[in-house]
């Protein structure tokens, strides 16, 4: 069963697009489980692009259960099959970033980021977007002066920002994950203990992701594979890398939290945009829920690091 919380909580969310469908029902497994909303749980909210939304979403008190249904319903509105779409890559990009930035006003209006900061009790919501101008990655917090006055939308609306699929935000903001954050596990530990001063003994993270694509290699596979194939296996092959570092790193600086990182395997590569998935990707949510309930880390965690031989 789930071991007890610490003092401090804190999660954070991966990126994944429309399967953070597997984060919110995975997280309403845990609201039902523990009778409480996600809002009471976490004091601390880390997300990177579907993430900023998930954790946007815990700091304005909407629940799990309501964050799943509002992906199921805009899910289709954000990522239709238009002609632009079929076009691609001859058009820029392949949706409007119309439908995005009207569902995030319809559920998180004008609030600005400081309103995090401002409510009774606080919660600190960070948000990662990468800057094109500056070539660096921003880290979106309510209690840092120069985010304060901005709007939750745009710093949800920059996480999101995936290139190729949406405009770019102000001419500079893409999508979090774009740089070494798709995972934000390793920004929570900062947040938590150099930021908030938490005692790492007395908190506890949760990590959770969006689902582990099947990129494995069969024995025989590899000689067969042609130069497009090897495009979609090395980019996922790297970004799952990228994400399973974090994991490593928050485990080697970090030796006295309460770690618990949750990932769950899919059989079949779910692309972010795919809509025709999402009834599979609420079962993966109560799966991968089930597993944060029977505190089923995720294998990636817990694995030695040895130093290399020279």
């Amino acid at each position: 069963m789930l071991k007890p919380l610490k003092k401090n909580v804190a999660i954070a969310i991966d990126g994944g697009g429309i399967r953070g469908l597997v984060v919110t029902k995975a997280l309403s497994v845990l609201e039902t489980h523990l009778g409480k909303s996600v809002r009471d749980l976490f004091q601390l909210a880390v997300g990177t692009s579907t993430g900023s939304i998930i954790a946007a979403g815990i700091g304005m008190g909407i629940s799990a259960d309501k964050m799943t249904s509002l992906y199921l319903r805009l899910g289709q509105t954000i990522f239709p099959t238009t002609l632009r779409k079929l076009l691609f890559p001859l058009t820029r990009y392949r949706y409007s970033d119309g439908p995005l930035k009207d569902g995030l006003l319809t559920h998180f209006g004008t609030t600005k980021m400081g309103g995090f900061w401002g409510k009774q009790p606080p919660i600190d919501v960070v948000i990662t977007a990468y800057d094109l101008v500056e070539n660096r990655t921003r880290f979106i917090k309510p209690w840092k002066p120069e985010y304060q006055n901005w709007l939750v939308t745009k710093a949800i609306q920059a996480s999101c920002t995936v290139p190729t699929y949406f405009p770019i935000v102000d001419s500079r903001f893409i999508d979090g994950g774009v740089g070494s954050y798709g995972n934000p596990c390793y920004v929570a530990a900062y947040e938590a203990k150099e930021c908030l001063g938490w005692d790492p003994a007395e908190t506890t993270l949760i990590s959770i992701g969006t689902g582990r694509a099947p990129y494995a290699f069969q024995p025989d596979q590899g000689p067969k594979l042609w130069s497009w194939d090897w495009i979609a296996k090395a980019l996922g092959v790297f970004q799952q890398s990228a994400y399973d570092q974090q994991v490593h790193l928050v485990e080697n600086y970090f030796n006295d939290l309460d770690f618990r990182r949750f990932q769950i395997d899919m059989r079949e590569n779910i692309e972010m945009d795919d809509i025709h998935q999402m009834d599979r990707l609420v079962a993966y949510g109560a799966r991968l829920g089930r597993m944060i309930l029977n505190d089923q880390y995720d294998w990636a965690q817990g694995i030695e690091i040895k130093q290399a031989e020279y």
